[in-house]
C-alpha cells in the first residue's frame, strides 16, 4: 500500500494533527514530513497542492487540510 504523507510546521497544532493522523492511520502507514526542519520539502508540498499546514497527502493524492495553522507563505518567510 502506497503511504500517506503528512506536512506540518512543527508548532503545537501541528504535532498534534501529527499524533491524531498517526494514531488513525498508523506509523507505518505515513511520512512525516515537518518543513518547518526541513525546508526544501516546501516546493515539494506545494507541487501537491498544500497551501497551509497542517495537510495530508492521501495515497491517491488528495490534499486534506486539517486545522489550519499556518500558511505556506508564512512557513517560507
Amino acid at each position: 500500500m502506497k503511504k500517506s504523507t503528512f506536512y506540518h510546521a512543527g508548532c503545537p497544532v501541528c504535532v498534534s494533527a501529527e499524533q491524531d493522523i498517526i494514531g488513525l492511520i498508523g506509523e507505518s502507514n505515513v511520512e512525516i514530513v515537518n518543513i518547518g526542519e526541513d525546508r526544501s520539502r516546501i516546493g515539494e508540498a506545494e507541487k501537491l497542492g498544500v497551501q497551509s499546514v497542517p495537510a495530508l497527502i492521501t495515497p491517491d493524492g488528495n490534499v486534506l487540510h486539517i486545522n489550519f495553522g499556518a500558511s505556506l507563505k508564512d512557513v517560507k518567510g
